[in-house]
């Protein structure tokens, strides 16, 4: 594949929301409730830019799930890719669990109130199934195929003031969990859905051999300005024109075609540099976001043992302390999880050894 057909600025814009993730779960975690003071310009700021971290995690998904199934030679139903999605799918589901765990209070009969609750990895592990589903089933359709996705996302969005304070109860809980914010999950399908779903159409328009960079990254800042800026005088204005109360509840509470405008001026800004993203540092944290994520688990909130450093800092820190330790904790969790990948081999083959079992190990 030649340079410019290569979409280095998505590894790039993960490596940028995970970074924006770990130092945002940090910060929220330890920051002394007393400084989260809203009237602070600055706070206000890391706030505001704390809240596009998971709608670009989502589009993201949604785009380059898409990106690689229309690129693979093999279409249709018999795309190789259709059964590595579902299996990844499933993978990230799987982990979402785990790191929920808590094994004390398994051993005792119990489990944490959190592990039914579902977070980013299993919402993202669904949107990947649900794109590969949708492609099984309208891959005929081509082109269309955008159309469809297109239409799925505003669907959701537009109709987000139906669903979001229901609750499903007709459904076992942890079922229910899963659709709405209603239910006390962390993240839930409706609205998260709808970022996968309209970055699976944006993959259709830059198609499997994707050119013309810089005249693309023009049109997502346009387009993403005008998101923020006027997609609630929109919505307001179709209100006058149909007397549907829809559009007016969906105006006045407009913060998901807001952040969709935020991801669209990220993505432009980074799409820019794409060669700039070629190779190194950026690549390889976009590469590796979900290794990272589980390391940071691990450390920050303690998975399975139940012992990390927000359980013993909590709301403890002053500003200057949230910073430093933020920087210090997002450097931590990239140093481990290099070790990891690069050190792998050597550390399955002591455990074999230690564990004496006369097998090759898993990994070469």
């Amino acid at each position: 594949m030649k340079e410019s057909q290569r979409l280095y600025f998505l590894d790039a814009l993960r490596a940028f929301a995970i970074l924006m993730m770990l130092q945002g779960h940090f910060v929220s975690g330890i920051l002394d409730p007393l400084f989260k003071d809203t009237t602070n310009s600055f706070y206000n700021f890391w706030l505001y830019c704390r809240g596009f971290t998971a709608p670009v995690f989502f589009t993201v998904t949604g785009w380059v799930v898409l990106f690689l199934l229309l690129k693979n030679p093999i279409q249709g139903l018999r795309n190789p890719r259709i059964k590595k999605g579902l299996k990844r799918g499933l993978e990230l589901i799987l982990w979402g669990y785990v790191l929920r765990l808590n094994l004390p209070m398994l051993l005792n009969g119990q489990l944490n109130t959190s592990f039914l609750k579902p977070d980013v990895l299993q919402i993202i592990g669904l949107g990947l199934i649900f794109t590969v589903s949708i492609y099984a089933i309208f891959h005929y359709l081509k082109q269309g195929l955008g159309f469809v996705f297109l239409g799925i996302g505003l669907l959701i969005f537009i109709t987000e003031p139906w669903y979001v304070d229901t609750t499903f109860w007709v459904l076992p809980k942890f079922l229910a969990a899963y659709l709405t914010k209603a239910n006390g999950g962390v993240f839930y399908l409706f609205p998260w859905l709808g970022y996968v779903s309209l970055g699976a159409s944006i993959a259709l328009v830059f198609g499997p051999q994707p050119k013309q960079f810089l005249m693309k990254s023009i049109g997502f800042a346009v387009l993403g300005l005008l998101l923020i800026h006027k997609s609630s005088p929109f919505f307001i204005w179709i209100y006058d024109q149909t007397d549907w109360l829809l559009f007016r509840q969906v105006a006045y509470n407009n913060f998901l075609f807001i952040r969709l405008g935020d991801v669209f001026l990220l993505i432009a800004a980074f799409m820019a540099l794409n060669r700039i993203f070629s190779k190194g540092f950026w690549l390889w944290i976009g590469q590796k976001t979900l290794s990272i994520y589980i390391v940071h688990y691990f450390i920050f909130y303690g998975s399975l043992f139940g012992i990390g450093i927000y359980k013993y800092y909590k709301y403890s820190g002053t500003l200057l302390q949230s910073a430093l330790g933020a920087l210090f904790f997002m450097a931590i969790c990239l140093i481990v999880s290099y070790c990891i990948h690069r050190y792998r081999s050597k550390l399955f083959f002591i455990l074999w050894s230690s564990l004496k079992i006369k097998r090759t190990p898993p990994y070469n």
